[in-house]
């Protein structure tokens, strides 16, 4: 094993932090750093990394707890400005899914479906202070007696609003193509026939999971930027599964390591939680996460240097293999190709463009170090990492 020649540990930089002394840069930053003083020499340098992603984000949604009514009542089932929010947890708490769509919404009878409002946007109105339409039916019992309430709130009337995304900021994502002859409506987007567009997601070498590809510094309590606030890490995501192909660079070629997060709503910005409506397919919400990564030494400063050139996806089709669940790649293309706009197949020149921002994960990143430089932001150090291999 290399013996390392720079040792950090989360309380020295943290140190450093709240004595206005901690360096701070940004994933993209980084590269330039360690391409002009080598790793060791910046993880002497550097003291915390910052990354940041922007894109829809499915497997996310909100705890809700409205209070209790006059008479009370035990609300079965809640819906929010007509979106249905699960409420078999308790009296006044309820769950309100990203994907959940309007009520009487067409879905896909009229094809492609618009899809022009559900749960995201629920989270989102709450989050931008709008007022919003809370509906609640009971069945009634001696002690909850009512059986139906309705008002319009805003999120300062709920007594709890909790972000609670159970699988967010993908390590790595498919690339989507589709080979049938007709045109196809994905969570990917509108995929044109005959392979004339590809789609792809995650903000590449400033995405938070590829520049900390085997999880040193990321687990349960890890502090981050949510939604414009501070939350955290707290689980591994549904479908983490870390046991795939990687390169040489440690940096996994399909989707790997998942985040499950947690922050408080009533702190967030619509800014940064944004209700999407995916033509043909459904309702999501594009979330902002930036985490913070601390260069404990060179080997992590390494690993925040990764550039998009060195960062590879695998292409799917999207029309036959993807949907009947046993997809094959068609290819293997790095970000840095799929970033130009342009990426070649079987000599075939297709257009490509990104489902994630790269320009607000830039924000996001350039948010979080400040926020750090300026002493509002301490790392929270994991009480446990994320499983390296599969649970």
């Amino acid at each position: 094993m290399k013996k390392l020649k720079v040792k950090k540990t989360f309380k020295e930089i943290n140190d450093k932090i709240k004595e206005g002394r901690a360096v701070v840069v940004t994933a993209e930053e980084m590269i330039d750093v360690v391409e002009r003083h080598g790793e060791v020499e910046a993880a002497r340098k550097i003291d915390v990394v910052t990354t940041g992603t922007f894109g829809p984000m499915c497997s996310s949604g909100a705890f809700l707890n409205f209070g209790h009514t006059s008479p009370r009542i035990r609300a079965s089932k809640v819906w929010l400005n007509d979106v249905a929010a699960y409420g078999g947890i308790a009296a006044v708490d309820c769950y309100i899914g990203a994907t959940e769509v309007v009520e009487n919404d067409p879905l896909n009878s009229v094809y492609p479906g618009e899809f022009n409002y559900g749960g995201g946007h629920v989270i989102e109105d709450l989050a931008a202070g709008n007022v919003v339409k809370l509906r609640a039916e009971g069945y009634g019992t001696d002690c909850y007696p009512a059986r139906k309430y309705e008002r319009n709130i805003t999120i300062k009337d709920l007594q709890n609003a909790i972000l609670f995304n159970p699988r967010n900021a993908y390590q790595n994502y498919n690339c989507a193509v589709n080979l049938s002859d007709r045109t196809i409506y994905t969570y990917m987007g509108m995929l044109r026939p005959q392979m004339a567009n590809a789609a792809y997601a995650t903000s590449g070498q400033l995405s938070p999971l590829f520049n900390d590809p085997y999880y040193r510094t990321i687990g349960i309590g890890t502090r981050i930027f949510l939604g414009g606030a501070q939350g955290f890490v707290a689980w591994p995501g549904t479908q983490h599964n870390p046991d795939v192909p990687r390169g040489a660079n440690g940096v996994p070629k399909q989707g790997a390591g998942t985040i499950a997060v947690v922050g408080n709503l009533k702190e967030m910005a619509p800014e940064w939680l944004t209700g999407a409506s995916i033509l043909g397919y459904g309702v999501s919400l594009f979330v902002g996460i930036g985490i913070p990564i601390p260069i404990l030494d060179e080997e992590m400063a390494l690993y925040t240097a990764v550039k998009d050139e060195n960062i590879y996806t695998q292409i799917f089709d999207y029309s036959m293999d993807y949907p009947k669940g046993n997809p094959k790649p068609l290819a293997e293309v790095s970000y840095k190709d799929l970033r130009s706009g342009t990426i070649t197949i079987n000599e075939k020149k297709i257009i490509t463009a990104p489902l994630s921002s790269y320009y607000r994960a830039r924000q996001i990143a350039n948010i979080l170090k400040e926020w750090i430089e300026s002493g509002r932001f301490t790392l929270g150090e994991p009480q446990q990492i994320l499983p390296s291999v599969k649970i």
